[in-house]
């Protein structure tokens, strides 16, 4: 079929071509208006040239030309003049029909990308994201007991319909009301005299960094935990006398005088915690290096202080009364380096529990706990009793002050008030003019 067989029709017509005429063209063919049929060796295939608005002569294929049958020669005669007549009027509104093709080409493609991020975002759940970031975070740094309960916290107490939703879908207020729901183990409440506002406080920090983690790998771009919480101090429970059971100080001299009576390391251990006000933890972790029997002071390093928020942990200076020293020097010997081992494994120090046993057999265990008798009671008595200034008080209890200016001022200025508030704190506890029969459990 020649290219002079088509042209019968004036210049600039349409529609040359017949269905036949592509069925059995071997060359390329026009059907008018730039609309052309191109025939190569592989196939043939619609192409329009046309003038795009900027002057420059193109080129675009308007897909395969289907020439197996006469009824397939025509449908794809018709397809192709159907989609030139498109471009033709996208031309005529001065689109160039490349450009427009490019256009919608990206649009899908942002489409299903976005598809494809939805999906992906479906499938990475709160759950998900917690429990790899405690695979590659949390495991490799605590111990396997500890990690374990870090976890399951959140296992157990995030509602299901959270723990299970996508993260980037979670938003603050949802957060806030899911949290405000939970409740603490009777099993945890009993134990550790744990209440709801520590419970939440432990929840939202571990939460707060899994969102942070999510926000860094590009998983959800918010941090609802971080949002609420300031939001969860307005709208929740205020913390009542702080977070442990604590035995009313008036009661503490006839226990310490129970408990001086009580032999073993556990005894004395907690003894000598109720003196010095410290933390749990901080007296287990005891070494000898800390301690300076001659200047009756106890050193605690910065790494095995409790840190304070934004603030990082300092070191502390515990002033030792007379009978604090007393019981570490009745310790000399027990270990080369842990002050107070356990009798069970003298390469280990004491443990919490036997504390925690020991405040049972002396029979207030259903009334107060290890960390609530040794710094609830001391922080009670030193308040109402005005034993002291505020800030001496909490100076004691290794509060931290958020003014770096003023904290380094009250640690400079404190040293005699700290010493003489510790000492009447011993004072009270021992002098049995003082020693009130406790009240039946």
């Amino acid at each position: 079929m020649s290219m002079a067989t088509t042209r019968s029709k004036p210049v600039g017509a349409l529609h040359i071509l017949t269905p036949r005429q592509v069925l059995a063209a071997d060359a390329d063919l026009p059907d008018g208006g730039g609309l052309a049929l191109r025939v190569g060796q592989s196939g043939a295939a619609w192409v329009l040239r046309y003038t795009a608005p900027s002057g420059k002569r193109r080129e675009i294929g308007l897909g395969v030309a289907n020439r197996s049958s006469l009824p397939q020669a025509g449908a794809s005669l018709t397809a192709a003049r159907d989609a030139a007549h498109r471009a033709r009027e996208l031309l005529r509104v001065g689109v160039d029909p490349l450009d427009d093709r490019e256009r919608r080409r990206q649009e899908a493609q942002q489409h299903e990308d976005a598809r494809k991020t939805t999906a992906a975002a479906d499938r990475r759940t709160l759950a998900r994201a917690a429990r790899e970031y405690h695979e590659r975070a949390v495991e490799p740094r605590l111990s396997s007991k500890h990690a374990a309960q870090w976890i399951s916290s959140l296992e157990n107490h995030v509602p299901a319909e959270l723990w299970h939703a996508p993260i980037a879908s979670i938003e603050a207020p949802a957060l806030l009301a899911a949290l405000a729901k939970v409740k603490p183990h009777e099993r945890a409440r009993n134990l550790k005299g744990d209440r709801v506002p520590e419970t939440l406080r432990r929840l939202r920090q571990r939460l707060d960094t899994i969102f942070e983690d999510a926000i860094f790998h590009g998983h959800c771009a918010k941090n609802p935990a971080a949002a609420i919480r300031r939001k969860m101090a307005e709208t929740l429970p205020a913390k009542q006398g702080g977070q442990f059971a604590a035995l009313p100080y008036r009661e503490a001299p006839a226990l310490l005088h129970r408990l001086r009576a009580a032999p073993g390391t556990a005894a004395r251990c907690l003894e000598f915690a109720v003196l010095t006000a410290a933390r749990t933890g901080e007296v287990l972790g005891a070494t000898w290096s800390e301690i300076d029997l001659e200047a009756a002071t106890w050193l605690v390093p910065a790494a095995r202080m409790k840190s304070s928020g934004k603030l990082k942990a300092e070191e502390h200076l515990v002033h030792l009364s007379e009978r604090a020293v007393e019981i570490l020097r009745g310790q000399v010997g027990q270990h080369e380096r842990i002050v107070f081992p356990s009798p069970m494994d003298t390469d280990r120090p004491q443990s919490n529990m036997a504390m925690l046993t020991l405040l049972g057999r002396l029979g207030v265990r259903d009334r107060t706990t290890v960390h609530g008798l040794c710094r609830a009671t001391f922080s009670t008595w030193a308040y109402e009793t005005a034993a002291a200034r505020p800030d001496v008080i909490e100076a004691c209890l290794a509060h931290r002050e958020a003014d770096k200016v003023k904290a380094a001022y009250n640690r400079a200025e404190f040293t005699d008030e700290r010493r003489a508030l510790l000492k009447a704190w011993a004072a009270y506890l021992t002098a049995t003019a003082r020693v009130i029969p406790m009240r039946a459990a």
